[in-house]
């Protein structure tokens, strides 16, 4: 039986940057807990093994993966967050954003008055929505 299910985030070799940057951008966010590799690797010494951090109640879970890949994010995935004003939608998109264009810019799409799908700077995927 499965004991619970979080997301899980591969990066190559920004996570804890990626971490950290998430974390100031949500209120009741922190790290959890970082495993870093040793000289022994697979990967690159003090870079992230495993590591977990809270998005206000959602734990996730993300690494630096060893291994290149020829693959990254895909916005299939993403977060959905619930923003409370005008502000606090407006200072996501644009933190998320930061000089790249959304995918579906901030704006009333018919299902949501304020809602924005952007994809940040590490490749990953974020739905806001204006609650």
């Amino acid at each position: 039986m499965a004991t619970g299910v979080r997301p899980f985030l591969m990066f190559q070799g920004r996570a804890e940057e990626a971490m950290n940057f998430y974390v100031s951008l949500l209120p009741e966010s922190e790290v959890l807990d970082i495993v870093r590799y040793g000289p022994e690797g697979p990967g690159a010494q003090g870079s992230v093994l495993r590591a977990a951090f809270r998005l206000k109640n959602q734990t996730v879970l993300c690494i630096d993966s060893p291994v290149k890949h020829g693959f990254d994010f895909t916005p299939s995935f993403s977060f959905w967050v619930d923003c409370d004003s005008d502000g606090e939608i407006g200072r996501l998109t644009g933190a998320l954003t930061e000089d790249r264009a959304p995918l579906m810019p901030l704006a009333d799409h018919g299902f949501s008055r304020r809602f924005a799908w952007v994809r940040d700077r590490y490749g990953v995927s974020w739905q806001l929505n204006l609650a």
